[in-house]
């Protein structure tokens, strides 16, 4: 079993044993946490949806995110990954939330945000966790340390610890 697989069955025992749900909102991962969460026999009970919102237009479409921020702090950002995650749990219904947004490359960086620059946030109802992180390695490589490192963060958030990296 892969290292992604034991994470998202660890994350299932957790949310089983508290009757919880999960939502993710993804967007340089394609679907990869959604996917990871529901090779799991049994996920239904604690996975409610996943959103893949490529684009900007479907990130406001789908889950709320207000077109002001793209202009004026762009996609890959705290406050866009933060508002992604909310959107995600009013739509689902879902207490925990994950979302992603990055540059997986193999272009699309700057000096500013370089390929590899990922942001995740985890939210818990309110509460709300947000991390930049700066993954290396291909495209492939970026997309997988970002769905490991979502799931890491909800496994924390789900038996009550900061979801961020200490």
């Amino acid at each position: 079993m892969d290292s992604t697989t034991r994470l998202a069955g660890q994350l299932g025992e957790a949310l089983r044993a508290r009757g919880w749900q999960v939502t993710s909102a993804e967007s340089c991962t394609g679907g990869g946490i959604a996917e990871a969460i529901t090779r799991i026999a049994g996920s239904s009970v604690w996975f409610e949806a996943g959103y893949v919102t490529y684009s900007n237009r479907q990130k406001s479409l789908q889950l709320g995110v207000p077109e002001a921020l793209f202009a004026e702090v762009g996609a890959v950002s705290r406050e866009v990954v933060e508002a992604m995650a909310r959107g995600a749990a009013q739509r689902s219904g879902a207490r925990l939330a994950v979302a992603v947004s990055g540059i997986a490359g193999p272009g699309g960086g700057s000096p500013d945000k370089p390929v590899g620059t990922v942001w995740l946030a985890w939210l818990d109802g309110e509460a709300c966790y947000s991390e930049r992180c700066c993954f290396a390695g291909d495209r492939q490589a970026v997309r997988v340390q970002s769905v490991e490192r979502a799931l890491r963060g909800l496994l924390r958030l789900a038996v009550g610890e900061n979801p961020r990296q200490g």
